[in-house]
């Protein structure tokens, strides 16, 4: 193709989205995709805009009832937090996030396991201006990650038995791969080594507990597979900004 007959082709696609105005039916596409949540932000992370399934999955009647509003008003503040915070990077950056592993509200309103990709939204001048992405429920994404197959043994594995101390040779040994492999596969499908899905795990329910019990940090640590307080304390406060007890000092009421 030459540099003219590009030129050309950039110049059709710029007058066809022209044609389709502010308001384009392309986000209609996913009130059709089964399992997939749709959503647009501004800079200030609020919602400009989001799929039928995904308003009356957060309790609104309407996508005008959702537009302006932010996470911190369908989910506690320790969760939205980390929405928002991955929400500036991104727009920051301008590099997408990527099936990022997230907790969300499941049917029951209960919170469960999800994957999150955003990317950028740039207006004519390059801009980020805000950002739009998708979530889908970890048991939909199942099917889209059959290439993956081997690791939701690990996965699974993980699910059920974050309490306990799992070495990364024993989660190689339920997919059938080396470590290396299994390392591999959980970028490719994660973006985040097997051992950082096993801390994210760990983590996101020991801030459950942090909240919602009055275990000690140490005994919370201890439960979740921590070797000892430091070990806990280090983790959490890689994955979560804060240390244990500023956490619950900041969240707890």
């Amino acid at each position: 193709m030459t540099v003219d007959s590009k030129a050309i082709g950039k110049d059709l696609q710029l007058a066809f989205f022209e044609k389709i105005g502010p308001d384009q039916p392309l986000r209609q596409l996913f009130e059709h995709l089964p399992g997939v949540f749709f959503f647009i932000k501004d800079r200030s992370s609020r919602m400009m805009g989001a799929s039928s399934k995904l308003y009356e999955r957060l309790g609104c009647v309407s996508e005008e009832e959702m537009v302006g509003a932010t996470d911190y008003d369908f989910f506690p503040n320790q969760i939205a937090d980390g929405f928002v915070r991955d929400d500036q990077r991104v727009m920051k950056t301008g590099e997408s996030l990527i099936n990022r592993v997230e907790i969300w509200y499941n049917e029951q309103r209960l919170l469960d396991w999800f994957m999150t990709t955003k990317l950028p939204v740039r207006n004519v001048n390059g801009e980020v201006i805000g950002l739009m992405g998708t979530v889908r429920s970890y048991a939909s994404s199942r099917k889209l990650l059959l290439p993956y197959s081997h690791i939701s043994r690990a996965v699974e594995y993980i699910r059920s038995n974050h309490r306990q101390r799992i070495t990364i040779a024993e989660l190689s040994k339920k997919a059938g791969l080396s470590t290396r492999q299994l390392n591999r596969k959980f970028q490719e499908a994660f973006s985040m080594s097997a051992q950082e899905f096993l801390a994210k795990t760990r983590i996101q329910a020991a801030s459950d507990a942090l909240l919602n019990s009055d275990l000690s940090i140490t005994d919370i640590g201890l439960e979740f597979g921590f070797c000892d307080q430091s070990a806990f304390t280090q983790t959490f406060r890689k994955h979560i900004g804060l240390t244990p007890q500023k956490f619950r000092r900041r969240y707890r009421n």
